[in-house]
């Protein structure tokens, strides 16, 4: 809307200069020096454009010095413009995520301090959590370093500014979930399946032994309501009775991880007895149909059933023990508090075999057991399937099973996974590991007719 004016002054500068420089050219030009001194005045003008070109360009853009004591800041702000791709320097690939997990003293300027190390070695803060005890606070990284620092250099920097009793360990792309949506997928898990309770606690704690003691004599007595936390064991109710035992010996477990196990552990005792609905319906190699679908202790009288149709040597390679005692293990088995169970059945809802996926502490068993007249029909290689995707689905880096060297029913579905395995003769007995860390060699998939 001003341009008009804008151009009438520039119009009019223009003429007076114009105006100017005729005037003092006419009253030089016409002295006895005159062209000279036209001349000097020219290249004096044009060496004053280029003095002033040249300290524009290097002076003109240049940010203004931080102030002292912000060396950290802008280091932690450079670090932080890494994009998720990226590594710390920057650079993208060159980046590893590290959990980490330190105590510093509760007064101003401890959790600066550390931040201002990090930032120094160009680590970027992805997220940090804070828990407080009573002389002091733990402090929870999860954090984004350039590829060439060590966990050694990292710890002894953190050591520096302050930090005591240092864990670090490798962290992947599942922890760059914020620690509530974290445990709120936890409690929905627990929330649909009895038998999640160990794995969510597992998830949420980190590498720990989890173990479920009988409800019966002093135990039960010393674990109050509220259960006990002593450093890197913590011990609650367990929703069926008796007792959960929760041990991480490399890291004393902090007050609110002890909270939240509990708040688990109060939510699958309100739940009650459950299992997720839904079978599949399978046509196996031999053309015949079967249903496959978890169960727990309501089918312990189906499954004593089938039990009494397998013969004395099938219990025997089973159970390892006196065919009698078979009965006695089936109702821990069947406990979700233990790990899943898989039953196949026929059309008539008979069971013809059992698979279980069992929690043996911090490590993961697998066992099957089929009915003599349903053997070598691919019952059992299709139940060890899905308890190995079962064990992936939970994290669990192998599986093994016990058996008997005679057992070549077992034997054959463990080598028919496709997966590296491990072979050890302990007292007897040959103990099958399969690690799954590898992706499992191609297979022939059975036809699924339809999910209920």
């Amino acid at each position: 809307m001003h341009h008009w004016r804008r151009d009438l002054v520039e119009l009019a500068a223009l003429f007076t200069a114009v105006a100017v420089a005729d005037g003092v050219a006419n009253l030089i030009g016409h002295g006895p020096d005159g062209p000279a001194l036209l001349a000097i005045s020219a290249l004096a003008l044009a060496a004053t454009a280029a003095f002033h070109t040249w300290w524009a360009r290097c002076h003109g853009h240049a940010p203004p010095p931080p102030p002292a004591g912000d060396t950290g800041a802008r280091q932690a702000a450079t670090a932080r413009s890494a994009g998720p791709g990226d590594g710390a320097d920057g650079m993208p690939g060159t980046s590893t995520l590290w959990r980490m997990r330190t105590t510093v003293q509760d007064e101003p300027g401890s959790l600066a301090a550390l931040c201002t190390a990090l930032a120094g070695h160009r680590v970027d803060i992805l997220s940090l959590q804070t828990h407080p005890l009573a002389d002091g606070t733990v402090d929870e990284f999860l954090l984004r370093a350039p590829g060439a620092l060590s966990a050694a250099e990292l710890t002894r920097a953190v050591a520096a500014a302050g930090g005591a009793s240092t864990y670090i360990e490798r962290a992947d792309a599942h922890d760059l979930v914020d620690a509530p949506t974290r445990v709120l997928g936890l409690a929905t898990r627990t929330a649909l399946d009895a038998a999640e309770l160990p794995l969510a606690l597992r998830q949420l704690l980190g590498r720990c032994t989890i173990r479920s003691l009988p409800g019966r004599g002093r135990d039960q007595e010393e674990v109050p309501a509220e259960g006990v936390l002593e450093e890197t064991v913590m011990r609650l109710r367990a929703p069926e009775g008796g007792v959960l035992s929760v041990e991480r010996p490399y890291l004393p477990f902090t007050p609110t991880e002890f909270a939240r196990a509990r708040a688990l552990v109060e939510l699958d005792a309100r739940l009650g007895p459950r299992l997720p609905d839904g079978q599949d319906t399978l046509t196996l190699p031999a053309g015949d149909d079967i249903a496959v679908r978890r169960i727990d202790t309501g089918g312990l009288a189906a499954a004593k059933a089938m039990h009494e149709r397998c013969s004395a040597r099938t219990l025997t390679l089973r159970y390892h023990g006196p065919v009698g005692d078979a009965d006695r293990y089936l109702h821990h088995l069947l406990s979700p508090r233990f790990g899943r169970t898989l039953a196949a059945q026929t059309s008539t809802g008979r069971i013809v075999g059992l698979g279980h996926l069992l929690w043996d502490g911090d490590e993961t068993e697998v066992a099957l057991l089929v009915e003599d007249d349903w053997q070598r029909r691919g019952v059992g290689a299709e139940l060890l399937r899905r308890l190995v995707a079962m064990a992936r689905e939970a994290h669990c880096d192998s599986v093994y099973a016990v058996t008997q060297a005679s057992n070549t029913g077992m034997v054959t579905a463990m080598r028919g996974l496709g997966l590296p395995l491990d072979y050890q003769v302990e007292e007897g007995t040959l103990v099958i590991t399969a690690r799954l860390a590898a992706e499992p060699s191609a297979r022939p998939a059975y036809d699924t007719a339809h999910r209920d």
